[in-house]
């Protein structure tokens, strides 16, 4: 790999991982601390990773389950939108804004996280059953999203 490229890859590694955190630490805020402080549902997104790992392994893992939690938040999702979404917004739709596909990225991500994850994978109704909970989940992964895209705006990628 030459070296600019070498260099460049490192970059948006440092800017994926950036983004996740910043990320995750809103969407966990927002989640776990604003939403129910305002009267609504509040986020648990490590009893439904250890869910996940329970349905996938037999056994429930509290220290797997944050990790798994922290994985998708630092890499995976952040990941998806530095190396995948934005890359294709630039390339195939150029005129669309960045936070409207951020927005759109957000969706997305909801939908892996309630209908694959939650539901097909650790076997609860799909979307949570539209219950509260689902709304704020959706409000909670486009600001991930926003946030994540935003970082990733400021750094240069």
């Amino acid at each position: 790999m030459p070296a600019a490229r070498s260099r460049r890859f490192a970059h948006r590694v440092v800017t994926m991982l950036t983004a996740g955190a910043f990320a995750t630490v809103a969407f966990d805020f927002f989640g776990q601390s604003l939403s129910p402080g305002l009267g609504f549902s509040g986020l648990a997104p490590v009893p439904l990773a250890n869910q996940v790992i329970r349905t996938v392994t037999g056994a429930e893992s509290l220290p797997g389950a944050h990790a798994l939690h922290y994985l998708a938040g630092m890499i995976g999702y952040p990941g998806g939108w530095v190396f995948v979404a934005e890359p294709l917004r630039r390339r195939l739709v150029p005129g669309l804004a960045w936070p409207v596909a951020a927005l759109l990225y957000g969706v997305a991500l909801w939908v892996f996280a309630l209908w694959v994850m939650a539901s097909l994978v650790a076997g609860n109704p799909p979307f949570l059953g539209f219950a509260q909970i689902a709304w704020v989940a959706l409000a909670g992964h486009v600001l991930f999203a926003l946030v994540a895209a935003l970082v990733t705006r400021i750094r240069g990628d």
